[in-house]
């Protein structure tokens, strides 16, 4: 063969390599571009004592609303706010664990108390999933954030201890760069304001950034804290207040919106790689959209026909049809002029085509805690998964009859007046979840149930665990006093019942910071470790326990023996007396190691 003709065999050669490649290059990216995405953990703080999604869901399906006079502490009582001095408000907005997070006093009381919440609960939230924190420092994990600055910065502006911190303190952008710079995170981070709509377009956004591969895991969320009682006095003016202060949604006797405030964050990923990492799939996001009003009716005024259209695109990009969904988690703020448009926009939409006896069900949350503004898209996603979970729709609160102001007969919706079951149909529940902002951004989310898990792969055989072998229960925190309240804090989970104390050390290990105070429990049985959990409580001292503060005093070597002869107590010891060799040889590498 000629060289001529070898090299052009190369080329040949070398171009189907490359094009083989480039197919499978485009065949990933396709994968990628339609693979679910999965919510793996929440965080969340909203009113009525709800600290995480449990207390959340059990706050909804007992049909309790958290509205409340003006809280104290924030100085209010100067305000002279016309109306309802009522609102959904979160208990100790103000505080923060600055230690934790090393942050001086001086910046934490500059930081805006949104920031604050925002490091807080992306931390729950990761751990929610099993993550540990400090685990992602590097990686490509984006923060997407719906938020904007409240009036903190303008209240902190006089104040000399906050002079250095202002700009980072009170910045929007920071919102969600200050969680990023925190953990490490090295995806995009992004603050979104598109005010009532900022926390359904992030994950929405949020959505499109893990389809593109522009990151690998996404911390999602939505904050809302309000520093006065402004809007309060603005929305009496504009007549869209509710003379109670409570949300009324799509009831006869609406009067205008009620005022809440709160903070949740999603772990979000793709579904494959969530059953990759072994992370707990919550939901699945099948399909969103978002557009806007356009030139509409008015500035703030909610338009129909891009309502209707942001719903169809939803389900178009999920692939599903309207009577693939069985219920809606309303925007629903309660106003006369924004239910109604909502209203026939669903019956337009989802009420046409239905199966018999399958009318979509409509609900909202703000029923319950108010409208939590940039907040109340993650409020009502976190809901819905959970009513996903547990095949129950929760009810509507405050409705005395269906508004007359739509006709309720031109489509398959009926409003949740009470709790009903989430009937099994053979597919799977499926939720949609919108959002309008005042900004005319709207936002339509489709939620569905968690898929079965694939079958697991058999475990290698091997010896079965010794029925009542020791094992070690870690525990770590900043602080000692966090290190006690952590200790106490896990002997109440693990004395509800439902846990196997080998799958609480495996958790302790695999799924939480290892912190600079540390306690490590051994016990045979729960009975065990939870008398050294509450020696660790008290700052006593047990055989059983061991603790610590990780980098503190000298250092010391530590010689360890492997190999058969373990089962001989003390055998190290008894070899340095009896064995001459023995002993010079350890005696050396003490020197050199000295």
């Amino acid at each position: 063969m000629d060289t001529a003709s070898a090299d052009v065999i190369g080329a040949l050669r070398a171009s189907l390599l490359e094009n083989e490649r480039l197919r499978q290059q485009n065949s990933r990216l396709s994968a990628v571009s339609t693979d679910p995405v999965a919510i793996v953990g929440i965080g969340c703080r909203f009113p009525g004592g709800v600290t995480d999604a449990e207390s959340l869901w059990r706050l909804v399906v007992e049909g309790r609303d958290a509205m409340t006079g003006f809280p104290e502490g924030r100085g209010w009582e100067e305000w002279e706010v016309p109306g309802a001095r009522r609102g959904a408000f979160l208990e100790g907005a103000g505080d923060f664990d600055a230690e934790f997070f090393r942050i001086s006093p001086r910046e934490a009381a500059a930081m805006d108390p949104q920031q604050r919440l925002l490091l807080e609960t992306s931390w729950e939230a990761l751990e929610h999933a099993g993550i540990d924190p400090l685990s992602l420092r590097g990686s490509r994990t984006g923060v997407f954030v719906g938020g904007t600055p409240q009036e903190y910065g303008a209240l902190m502006a006089s104040s000399p201890t906050s002079q250095g911190y202002m700009v980072t303190g009170t910045a929007g952008s920071v919102l969600s760069g200050r969680v990023s710079y925190v953990l490490g995170l090295e995806g995009p981070a992004v603050t979104i304001d598109t005010a009532c709509s900022s926390s359904l377009v992030a994950l929405h956004s949020a959505v499109q950034s893990l389809r593109q591969g522009d990151c690998g895991m996404a911390l999602v969320g939505g904050v809302l804290v309000m520093t006065t009682p402004s809007i309060f006095a603005e929305f009496v003016t504009l007549g869209g207040s509710a003379a109670d202060g409570r949300c009324k949604a799509f009831a006869g006797a609406a009067d205008g919106t009620g005022w809440g405030e709160g903070v949740g964050v999603l772990v979000v990923e793709r579904l494959s790689d969530a059953r990759r990492n072994g992370h707990p799939v919550l939901a699945v996001i099948r399909g969103s959209a978002a557009n806007q009003d356009g030139a509409s009716n008015g500035l703030s005024a909610p338009n129909g026909p891009s309502q209707r259209r942001v719903i169809r695109q939803a389900l178009a990009n999920a692939g599903l049809s309207a009577a693939d969904v069985d219920m809606v988690e309303a925007h629903g703020t309660g106003t006369t002029l924004g239910d109604p448009i909502e209203a026939q926009a669903l019956l337009a939409t989802y009420g046409q085509d239905r199966p018999e006896g399958r009318p979509l069900r409509l609900g909202s949350l703000k029923s319950n805690i108010g409208h939590t503004q940039t907040a109340a898209g993650v409020a009502g996603v976190i809901k819905t998964v959970m009513a996903l979970r547990h095949g129950i729709m929760p009810m509507t609160l405050h409705v005395d009859e269906p508004t007359p102001h739509v006709d309720w007969s031109a489509g398959a919706v009926e409003l949740l007046t009470e709790t009903r079951a989430w009937p099994e149909t053979g597919a799977p529940r499926r939720a949609g979840v919108s959002s309008f902002g005042i900004s005319g951004t709207n936002v339509h989310m489709i939620l569905e149930q968690a898929p079965v898990a694939p079958e697991a792969a058999p475990e290698p055989s091997g010896p079965a665990p010794l029925s009542g072998a020791v094992l070690p229960w870690t525990v770590s925190a900043r602080s000692e006093a966090a290190l006690r309240e952590q200790a106490v804090r896990l002997g109440e989970l693990v004395a509800g019942g439902g846990l196997r104390e080998a799958d609480v050390a495996f958790s302790l290990v695999s799924s939480r910071a290892a912190l600079g105070h540390r306690a490590v429990v051994l016990g045979a049985g729960s009975g065990e470790l939870l008398d050294g959990l509450r020696v660790v409580a008290e700052g006593g001292v047990s055989p059983g326990v061991v603790r610590g503060e990780a980098g503190a005093g000298s250092s010391r070597v530590v010689f360890v023996f492997p190999g058969q002869g373990s089962q001989w107590v003390g055998m190290g010891w008894e070899l340095w007396g009896s064995s001459v060799v023995f002993g010079e040889s350890m005696a050396a590498c003490e020197r050199a190691l000295a």
